[in-house]
């Protein structure tokens, strides 16, 4: 299945606190990159369900995702110039980009169910993951108080999006 994709990107989110943990975590910058790429991923992999499926409810869902990580990016972009702050490369934030684009490369070779259950699956582990980053590193480690408040108050929509696709998931079980 996908277990090494997932696994790749659930160490990225996660290496996020071990890689900055001599210095308390990533900065701005790098939390900044992170969460943008986080975002894109999500993006392109929702952009290419809404085109690949034929199940309304996943459809929908790929909308949904594309629609919100859409505008979560807008925020934190516009945060970012705002604050005159530039997203700044990183370890994890390469590694999401990486993770993503193999979970694309398997999920264009998938059709039908054996995609919807794919692309699903792997929709209830990423929101998890991201959750989890969220709470254990890049909101500890925020230290401007508007970026901390993102992301703050961006966390409620990943938990729904995460009960969303886990009660999709539940039809394929």
């Amino acid at each position: 299945m996908q277990i090494k994709t997932l696994t790749a990107i659930a160490t990225a989110l996660l290496a996020a606190g071990a890689a900055y943990a001599d210095n308390a975590g990533p900065n701005d910058a790098q939390i900044a990159a992170i969460v943008v790429t986080a975002n894109s991923v999500d993006i392109d992999a929702g952009k290419l369900a809404e085109a690949q499926s034929d199940n309304k409810d996943v459809k929908a869902f790929a909308h949904q995702m594309v629609t919100d990580h859409t505008a979560v990016n807008k925020q934190a972009t516009d945060l970012v110039t705002r604050l005159k702050v530039t997203p700044e490369d990183n370890p994890t934030a390469k590694s999401l980009a990486q993770g993503g684009q193999a979970n694309m490369d398997k999920l264009k070779a998938l059709r039908g169910k054996a995609f919807d259950k794919a692309y699903i699956e792997h929709e209830v582990a990423y929101h998890q993951q991201v959750i989890d980053a969220l709470d254990k590193v890049l909101i500890p480690s925020a230290k401007n108080e508007e970026l901390k408040s993102t992301l703050v108050k961006v966390r409620p929509a990943f938990i729904a999006h995460l009960e969303h696709a886990k009660h999709i998931q539940a039809a394929y079980k």
